[in-house]
């Protein structure tokens, strides 16, 4: 299995590599192997191209995995990222049930050129201290409890 990880975070590698030479997105790649070891995904950070600020790499190749293998759920598969994921990469590989991660740069190497994740792990720790990110109000509650409701009586698969 480790032959095939090496391979994924090569793929990896060489696909960040050139998205990011085109200015299509940084220097973050992602691979992801089904529970054999097979590669079934490989993508690049396309947040530059897209003007899409979720288009990082785990994001694009969790997207690229479902559609390939018909599902949400990637239980069994490994994540290779070349860099450890951000908060939101790192949620949406929980999401996706995914049990394994391997990446190779860590946060503090991605801080030393410039990617700082650090203010959105600091806002999750302590919300009061850090009110000048973000405003957050809840309206509507009522109106939205129904629809939740709805969905409960229905018995649509969770996810």
């Amino acid at each position: 299995m480790n032959d095939r990880i090496n391979d994924a975070m090569r793929k990896a590698i060489v696909t960040a590599r050139t998205t990011m030479r085109e200015k299509i997105g940084g220097p973050f790649g992602a691979a992801i192997l089904d529970r054999d070891g097979n590669r079934i995904a490989v993508a690049s950070n396309t947040v530059l191209r897209d003007h899409d600020p979720t288009a990082h790499a785990e994001i694009n190749a969790i997207r690229m995995a479902g559609q390939m293998l018909g599902t949400h759920d990637l239980k069994g598969c490994i994540m290779i990222a070349t860099c450890y994921p951000c908060p939101m990469c790192l949620s949406a590989i929980l999401w996706a049930d995914i049990d394994t991660l391997v990446y190779g740069c860590d946060a503090n190497d991605a801080a030393q050129i410039g990617f700082r994740d650090d203010f959105i792990t600091g806002y999750f720790k302590d919300p009061d201290a850090h009110r000048e990110l973000i405003t957050i109000r809840q309206v509507n509650r009522d109106a939205c409890l129904t629809l939740f409701e709805e969905y409960a009586k229905s018995r649509f698969e969770l996810y």
